[in-house]
C-alpha cells in the first residue's frame, strides 16, 4: 500500500517559514525544494528506488495550508521500506542545511526578490 512519512519542512535545527508570515507560500516552496534536494543528495538509494521518493506535500491547517517534505513508499516492498525508509532515512535526517542547499536558497530568494523589484517599478 502506498503511504508516506512526514520528514518536515526544513532540517530540524533550522528555522522555517511560518504559516501566516508574509510571503509564506514562496518561502516555504524555496525551503522545501532545497530540503528535498538535500535529502536526495544524502540518500541516493531513494533516487534509485522504484518504490521510494521524496516529494513536497501540502497539508491543511486551521490557519492555512503548509508544505512539508515527505518520503513516499510502498509497504508492499517491505525490504526497501524497512531497510531504507525506516533505518536510513527516518533515523538520519539532517539537523542543518548543507552548503548546496544554502546556495540554492540564496539563489532562489535573490531571483524572487529581483522579480518583485521589477514588478514594483511597473
Amino acid at each position: 500500500m502506498k503511504d508516506y512519512i512526514n520528514i518536515g519542512p526544513t532540517p530540524c535545527d533550522e528555522t522555517c517559514a511560518q504559516v501566516g508570515d508574509n510571503n509564506y507560500g514562496i518561502k516555504s516552496k524555496i525551503e522545501t525544494t532545497a530540503y528535498r534536494n538535500q535529502l536526495n543528495r544524502m540518500f541516493p538509494e531513494v533516487l534509485n528506488s522504484k518504490t521510494l521518493s521524496f516529494s513536497i506535500k501540502t497539508f491543511q491547517h486551521d490557519f492555512g495550508s503548509y508544505k512539508e517534505v515527505v518520503l513516499n513508499y510502498d509497504d508492499d516492498n517491505e525490504e526497501e521500506y524497512s531497510e531504507i525508509a525506516l533505518t536510513k532515512v527516518d533515523a538520519n535526517t539532517p539537523k542543518n542545511w548543507d552548503e548546496e542547499a544554502l546556495k540554492e536558497i540564496k539563489t532562489q530568494t535573490t531571483i524572487v526578490e529581483g522579480i518583485r523589484n521589477d514588478h514594483s517599478r511597473e
